[in-house]
């Protein structure tokens, strides 16, 4: 009886961010990094470089599609 007591109080109650200082840090400079990551990739390759993987990523969406 007391296990199923503690499971609905874990399962009610308020999620506690349990992340360190330094875990919350790293999470917030890699989605800065992950923001201008694709940006970035896209100036460095050639217009024909970026034209075959929109081409590839148009066929597998369709691919998945049927």
């Amino acid at each position: 009886m007391e296990r199923a007591a503690e499971i609905v109080r874990l399962s009610t109650e308020d999620p506690i961010d349990e992340r360190t200082p330094v875990q919350k840090y790293l999470a917030e400079i890699g989605r800065k990094g992950g923001l201008k990551g694709g940006k970035a990739r896209a100036q460095s390759m050639s217009s024909k470089k970026r034209s075959d993987i929109a081409k590839r990523a148009a066929k597998a969406r369709w691919a998945k599609a049927k």
